[in-house]
């Protein structure tokens, strides 16, 4: 079985991605279970696409293995697209944890009403192959902002975006892994994989 190099250190993204991989043929191992050293990619790019790619392109050069990496955000329209790219890093160094960070942002849309919190997760995948070509999928969440968080399970601003249901991300529990941006974004990738491994095989390939 081919492997897989899922390029993040975090815990809950790449556990979503490997449930969202299981029985494609593909065995993934996170950055710590393929004993690399560790790397550090500077996200300097200004769109998820840029940053998505650039991770994949690093990781799969280090490793030598095709690497899925994804960048994602939450885009709110009350603040014209914020936080978007520094969705993680939103607030600056002094904000360190996920709590904060929804804090933060709930403390800027206060006062605004429900019709104008209009938001999204976009999240964008990159499948980086040690040659050097590059695949990439998308996908869109959208909703809106909850005035408080709920929910217990997720991560990141999961507990603040509400959808059309009424539910937050949070709430949604197993629910999730059929309707995230991520979870699209890297279902639109399994075509691709598939291909791959058929090729590498030998197989004839059924996708184009």
């Amino acid at each position: 079985m081919p492997r897989l190099l899922i390029a993040t250190t975090n815990a809950g993204k790449a556990r979503e991605i490997g449930e969202l991989l299981a029985g494609t043929g593909w065995e993934c191992v996170s950055v710590r279970e393929a004993g690399l050293p560790s790397i550090e990619v500077i996200e300097t790019g200004r769109s998820y696409l840029e940053n998505a790619v650039l991770k994949a392109e690093t990781y799969a050069a280090v490793s030598g293995m095709p690497t899925l990496a994804d960048d994602s955000g939450l885009e709110v329209d009350a603040l014209d697209g914020a936080p978007g790219v520094i969705s993680a890093r939103f607030g600056g160094p002094s904000v360190g944890s996920d709590a904060e960070r929804t804090a933060l942002l709930l403390q800027r849309l206060e006062g605004v009403p429900m019709a104008r919190r209009r938001a999204r997760f976009r999240a964008v995948v990159a499948l980086g192959l040690p040659g050097g070509q590059v695949f990439v999928r998308e996908g869109v969440l959208p909703g809106r902002i909850a005035l408080a968080p709920r929910g217990s399970s997720g991560f990141g601003y999961d507990p603040v975006l509400e959808l059309a249901d009424g539910r937050t991300v949070a709430e949604l529990g197993d629910e999730k892994q059929t309707i995230s941006h991520r979870a699209q974004a890297v279902r639109a990738m399994i075509s691709v994989l598939q291909s791959l491994n058929e090729h590498a095989s030998g197989a004839p390939s059924r996708h184009r």
